[in-house]
């Protein structure tokens, strides 16, 4: 059965909207558009490719395949020729035309959706797509989170918890990357069970 991972970009106080460009994700009156590029370096461009390694589908959310696919069929590159060969799955409640080619509409049954498409693909990548991972955190929906944590704090935004998630046990799967410019990338894999309690003043 193939692997479902979200891989997100998020400041250290959780912020993860529109870290790419100005114009990507105004909503609300966000005023920090494109915060991640001055903190971008070839450390953070390598684990992004080697992230991407294996990746065969991409699914995501409507705001951000409406940003992607109006980008990266004009591109070249190794990630643009990644993206425009690999199928594009699309979770959205309005209807779709895709221009994009290799573009798929989900179901509105989401998990029988996602159950067909783990029959089907190896690797399966959610990218951004924020209201959309939400759904995920909530119904158990994935099985790794690569998230990459910048060094600022913003104080307003859309957040990479923004309260749907339920009580999950995650297990670091790689040892941490910091770049030079002080980004930490962590991989964790989500695993059974919820959290457990203890006692620290046991045994004093």
């Amino acid at each position: 059965m193939g692997l479902i991972h979200i891989d997100l970009f998020t400041t250290l106080d959780g912020v993860a909207q529109a870290p790419g460009g100005p114009e990507e994700d105004p909503e609300s009156g966000f005023e920090f558009g494109g915060w991640q590029a001055p903190l971008f370096d070839d450390v953070v461009g390598q684990q992004i490719d080697s992230g991407m390694e294996g990746m065969d589908a991409l699914l995501l959310g409507r705001r951000t395949y409406d940003i992607f696919s109006s980008f990266w069929p004009h591109q070249d590159g190794g990630i643009a020729q990644l993206f425009n060969r690999i199928p594009k799955y699309v979770v959205s409640r309005q209807s779709l035309n895709p221009e994009w080619e290799g573009t798929s509409q989900l179901g509105p049954d989401v998990v029988a959706s996602l159950r067909e498409l783990r029959n089907k693909h190896e690797n399966i990548h959610v990218i951004g797509s924020l209201d959309f991972v939400q759904t995920l955190f909530a119904e158990r929906l994935f099985d790794q989170l690569n998230l990459w944590v910048y060094p600022i704090l913003l104080g307003r935004g859309k957040k990479v918890f923004a309260g749907g998630v339920v009580p999950s046990n995650l297990r670091l799967i790689e040892p941490v990357v910091a770049s030079p410019k002080g980004a930490v990338m962590q991989r964790y894999a989500l695993v059974e069970g919820t959290p457990g309690v203890g006692d620290m003043s046991a045994g004093d």
